[in-house]
């Protein structure tokens, strides 16, 4: 669809109105193109993201301890 004007031979159609069409025919073809890409990025889960939020998890869980060790100390102090 991108390579030639599939209306530019048509008889019942201007040349301004072949182009018209075809460019209609090209902005149809991208717009599909740009669903199947964003629903494949959607359905699929982001690795990169992952791997970033299991880090996180582990500095928060260890961000816990220490908190939770920092307020026993403060408790035994009393």
């Amino acid at each position: 669809i991108f390579d030639a004007n599939p209306y530019e031979d048509h008889p019942g159609l201007s040349p301004i109105e072949a182009d018209v069409l075809w460019e209609y025919a090209k902005l149809s073809q991208h717009i599909k193109d740009l669903v199947a890409q964003t629903r494949r990025l959607s359905e699929a889960p982001d690795e990169s993201m992952l791997k970033r939020l299991r880090v996180l998890e582990r500095k928060m869980g260890l961000v816990l301890t220490l908190f939770k060790a920092s307020v026993w100390g403060v408790v035994n102090e009393q």
